[in-house]
């Protein structure tokens, strides 16, 4: 009888003790108002099932290491960046240094750009350039599936290692399997170095489920560069006929921008392995090979919070003729939203393109119950047919091109780990602004939301309310 005393007055002690310790810590560490609300509200409803979960999935431990490793690591190479700083003039000159301020990364000058669509045109060009690589090679993507084409991307790699390229391959812990990684088991059996990023079968290690490394990089001999929106994965071959086809857009670097591609890789690979990458395998010295002022922009909850959708929030507001946007997700937050409807009504042409079904038709009825406040404003939403486009793309006033691996809704802008691309030249927007415009096949009207069935209606506007979470 006195251990059950004892027992409920432990139990009492934490059914307190608990929700007090969370409440303290989410006031302290929660920046966004409802997320530290509904963690404190779950965690007094249900105090141990709350706790749990607020320590499993509530905790940025990502910022935390983040912040350990800006104390302890200087990544080098800054030194040598120098003499290809670009200042910008003309009504966008603020968005540039606004970003510059933002990341600590300089807008670097001599550098080329070439656009491949869909892995029909990125795919050889890519196993070309690992076909010919000599010192290194660094490979990080969110899907590798260990298909066809992944095969034919691990055989690549496979060899150089074998003749004796240092290869580093990371892969997303969830989107390239959680419980069975075929491909890093494969590229480990031949001696690659290859590591799953934010996994753990231990969900108490680190809020593994939310927060992906969404980032899309191969840099070769750290002189040629590739990003974009491509995974690796048969179903990106548009020829091969797969059963849900996805067209995609990636983006072929050369110049100084290589470097902070590569310094973007080094910090993940860092982050999950431990291994720095540095000297002249990695970063060797840059060699400018164009004229294409451009600049990387990296984000995450980590060091990087938010800062793709700053500087995209930037752009809009310094738009004064045409903003166009490409995504396959379009579910962004209230203050993105905000700024593309003021940028519309005073009298900025918006021109959002995105795909009639996506891979994700839960995305696809939230997206249709989002749509109305953007048409009211002015905006111009087209449905594209398919297959499916997976680009996402960004265009203002003809002059600036920001492109990568960010996808307009709460996840990409908040959760994942993403690169963008931003590029200062009129032809590669112009290029972009003519693609988009080839992809305006249906503009969607306030009739064909009004004629959608009251049902599929309340089953869209239901599913909106979980637009932090899709």
């Amino acid at each position: 009888m006195r251990h059950w005393t004892i027992l409920g007055c432990v139990l009492t002690f934490l059914r307190w003790a608990l929700p007090i310790l969370v409440t303290l810590h989410a006031l302290r560490h929660k920046r966004n108002t409802s997320a530290c609300a509904g963690w404190i509200g779950v965690c007094w409803v249900g105090p141990f099932v709350g706790t749990a979960l607020y320590l499993m999935f509530g905790i940025n431990r990502v910022h935390r290491r983040a912040r350990k490793m800006i104390d302890h690591h200087s990544w080098e190479g800054r030194e040598l960046l120098a003499k290809y700083r670009q200042v910008m003039d003309g009504h966008l000159a603020p968005l540039a240094k606004m970003l510059g301020r933002l990341t600590e990364r300089p807008l670097m000058g001599g550098n080329s750009v070439k656009v491949l669509h869909d892995g029909d045109n990125a795919y050889p060009v890519m196993i070309e350039a690992i076909n010919q690589a000599q010192t290194s090679i660094v490979l990080c993507s969110y899907i590798f599936r260990a298909d066809r084409i992944g095969e034919m991307f691990a055989e690549a790699l496979v060899e150089a290692h074998r003749r004796g390229v240092a290869v580093r391959v990371l892969v997303d812990g969830i989107g390239s399997g959680y419980f069975r990684c075929a491909i890093e088991r494969r590229l480990r059996r031949d001696g690659v170095k290859c590591s799953r990023f934010m996994h753990s079968v231990w969900p108490w290690r680190m809020p593994f489920i939310n927060l992906r490394n969404h980032r899309k990089i191969l840099v070769v001999d750290g002189r040629l560069g590739f990003m974009g929106g491509l995974n690796i994965g048969e179903e990106n071959m548009l020829r091969l006929r797969t059963k849900l086809p996805v067209a995609d857009t990636h983006f072929q670097l050369r110049g100084p921008i290589v470097h902070q591609l590569s310094v973007a890789f080094a910090w993940d690979w860092s982050f999950t392995t431990g291994e720095e990458l540095r000297g002249e395998p990695y970063l060797p010295e840059p060699v400018p090979v164009g004229d294409v002022p451009m600049r990387i922009v990296t984000s995450g909850p980590d060091a990087d919070l938010e800062k793709i959708e700053y500087g995209m929030l930037q752009a809009i507001t310094l738009a004064k003729t045409h903003v166009r946007l490409m995504t396959p997700y379009f579910l962004p937050d209230d203050r993105f939203s905000a700024a593309l409807n003021l940028a519309a009504l005073r009298g900025v042409v918006i021109d959002v393109v995105v795909p009639r079904s996506s891979n994700h038709a839960i995305i696809d009825y939230a997206r249709d119950a989002n749509l109305r406040p953007f048409l009211d404003a002015g905006c111009r939403v087209w449905m594209a047919d398919p297959p499916f486009n997976h680009s996402k793309l960004m265009v203002v006033d003809d002059e600036w091109s920001f492109v990568g691996s960010t996808n307009l809704d709460v996840r990409s802008l908040r959760l994942n780990f993403e690169i963008n691309l931003e590029i200062y030249d009129t032809g590669v927007a112009r290029d972009l602004s003519a693609f988009m415009d080839s992809h305006r096949k249906n503009r969607l009207t306030h009739h064909d939301i009004d004629r959608t069935p009251y049902l599929i209606q309340i089953r869209n506007l239901a599913l909106r309310l979980f637009l932090p979470y899709l």
